[in-house]
């Protein structure tokens, strides 16, 4: 699928979230006859349910037949990212703080990755607190990625 369809619905998407406390991660194509519309939601302090994602797909799906993106049948499917998807935005990290990831990023012109407790963020950068109660402090401009441990007690 062209760039330009995943901008388009990219674009409604943010339409339809701009009255809500959602803020759009991502969206992907996927499929053969039938294409799959993956539209990935998240809020800043908070979790998404299903009731939520049903509402979002319903609008998003009405606009994209409104604006003719797909000529034929397609499936939309609307979720919060899964905890094996990094964080992209930084608008994902407050609420994962005191919460156990693995981040990688640059260090000195080298690719660093600790593993450690999402401790503080702030507009410039997170810090992390690591198993010997050290702290480091990665600017977001170094981050590459970060992955949410999860932790299942």
């Amino acid at each position: 699928m062209s760039n330009k369809v995943i901008e388009k619905i990219s674009e409604l998407a943010e339409s339809v979230l701009s009255t809500t406390d959602f803020f759009l991660i991502d969206v992907e194509i996927r499929g053969g006859d039938t294409p799959e519309v993956w539209v990935s939601v998240d809020a800043k302090d908070r979790g998404v349910n299903m009731d939520e994602c049903a509402e979002i797909s319903n609008e998003l799906s009405f606009l994209m037949d409104a604006h003719d993106i797909f000529s034929g049948a397609y499936r939309i499917n609307v979720s919060s990212p899964g905890l094996d998807r990094p964080l992209v935005d930084r608008r994902q990290y407050p609420k994962n703080v005191g919460r156990k990831a693995r981040f990688k990023y640059h260090k000195d012109g080298e690719k660093a990755s600790i593993e450690g407790t999402l401790q503080e963020v702030s507009d410039e950068d997170v810090a992390i607190k690591l198993e010997d109660d050290s702290t480091v402090t990665v600017p977001f401009d170094k981050l590459i990625e970060t992955k949410i441990i999860p932790s299942f007690k």
